[in-house]
């Protein structure tokens, strides 16, 4: 079964920091395109940014300058870097896994940025 596990989550002031962590099994992760979604209520869950198995990357354009995303292929786990963080960075974020074995979502962390 695969397991993706988030944690990093919790609340911040308005241009503060979080950095969220993805932990999947050895292979999903290596065979796999990663990126991180959030869903905020009454919304439809987006794109936040991915991390192609071969090193390439892609961000919303709401968060290009702000966040980094990067994989360690040695733990093997996903991160996402979230400085300068807005209120309307809060959301639910999601961990996500696509490759030959499916497309898999981790449970979700909170984030929350109060002004």
């Amino acid at each position: 079964q695969v397991q993706l596990v988030e944690s990093g989550g919790g609340l911040v002031q308005a241009g503060g920091s979080l950095r969220l962590s993805c932990a999947a099994s050895d292979n999903v992760f290596r065979l796999s395109n990663m990126g991180w979604y959030r869903q905020a209520p009454g919304k439809q869950r987006e794109l936040v940014a991915t991390a192609t198995r071969r090193g390439g990357t892609n961000y919303a354009d709401s968060v290009k300058g702000r966040f980094t995303i990067s994989r360690d292929n040695v733990k093997p786990t996903l991160y996402l870097q979230m400085n300068s963080l807005k209120p309307e960075d809060t959301a639910v974020y999601y961990c996500n896994a696509d490759g030959i074995f499916g497309i898999y979502w981790g449970q979700g962390t909170q984030v929350t940025v109060s002004s």
